[in-house]
Parts: C-alpha cells; sequence; structure tokens
C-alpha cells in the first residue's frame, strides 16, 4: 500500500471505530455531554488528563501503522509490516488501551454509571477479539516474527522499558 493511501485509510477508520466506540457512543450516553461534571474533587482534570494523553497516544498508534507498516488497522487494508516501533515497544495493544482510557477518562468527567458499565462491555469486546482474531491473525501472516514480539510485549499493561528486539 502507498503511504497517502495508508495514511487516508488510516485516519478515515480512527473516526470510524474509535471516534464511534470513544466518542459517538459516550457522548449519547452522557445526553451529548450535557451531563454535569463530576462533583468528586479531582475527577475531571484526572479525567482530562487521561481523555487528551489517550487520545495523543492513539494518534500516534495509527500513525505507526500508516508509515511504519504502509497499512491500516482497519482488516481489510492490513499492513505490509508487523508494526513495533514507537508505543508498541511497550504495549501489543496501544489503540484499545487508548480507547478505554478515553471511555474511563468520561466516567472520572462525568462520574456516569452508564459510561462505565459501556466501557467494561467495549473491554470485554476489545478482549475477545485480540483473542479471537487479531492475535491468531497476526501468528499466521507474521509467524516467528511475531511470536518473539508477543513473548516480549505485554498486551494490554505497558512495560515501563521499551522492547528493544
Amino acid at each position: 500500500m502507498r503511504t497517502f493511501s495508508a495514511i487516508a485509510g488510516s485516519a478515515l477508520f480512527l473516526v470510524a471505530a474509535p471516534g464511534v466506540v470513544a466518542g459517538l457512543i459516550p457522548w449519547l450516553l452522557t445526553d451529548h455531554y450535557r451531563m454535569p461534571l463530576s462533583t468528586v474533587p479531582g475527577f475531571v482534570p484526572v479525567g482530562w488528563i487521561l481523555v487528551a494523553g489517550a487520545a495523543g497516544i492513539l494518534v500516534h498508534a495509527f500513525a505507526r501503522f500508516a508509515l511504519e507498516g504502509l497499512g491500516t488497522p482497519a482488516p481489510v487494508a492490513p499492513t505490509e509490516k508487523l508494526v513495533v516501533g514507537g508505543i508498541y515497544r511497550h504495549v501489543r495493544n496501544p489503540m484499545y488501551v487508548a480507547v478505554l482510557s478515553i471511555i474511563l477518562g468520561q466516567v472520572f468527567i462525568f462520574s456516569s454509571a452508564a459510561v462505565f458499565v459501556y466501557g467494561l462491555i467495549a473491554a470485554a469486546a476489545m478482549i475477545s477479539f485480540v483473542k479471537v482474531y487479531e492475535e491468531p491473525t497476526l501468528a499466521r501472516h507474521y509467524g516467528a516474527e511475531y511470536e518473539t514480539y508477543r513473548r516480549a510485549v505485554p498486551g494490554w499493561l505497558p512495560r515501563i522499558t521499551p522492547w528493544r528486539g
């Protein structure tokens, strides 16, 4: 895939998938963000830090797919190369971790039980998708290269030091 196509496809998928999961659905659950902000001391700033930090990580992860992998996160236009640079040296699933962090940030900002329950459902769906589809697909496509990476880099809780494989 050409770099421009990979960037365009990744940008489109960023809006279509994380935009819906971490933006549109919480927006609907919080009555279009019209809920009052949390009154619990510290929750609102912590929530905004989670949302902003995770959004930056999400954009970085999508950029790695386009620029390093020459593809997109979408299963219909996968990468040509296994993406293991940048944030992927710390955690195998930074996009999912970032999306869940954005949802959690909104839980803090609004003290929303509905968004919290939604986040649990989203987490279960993401973990299942990774186990049932992504990991077997990557193992088939990239073989030993993926297995080495999988053994060295945790899937969900980032390692402190970057993997240097």
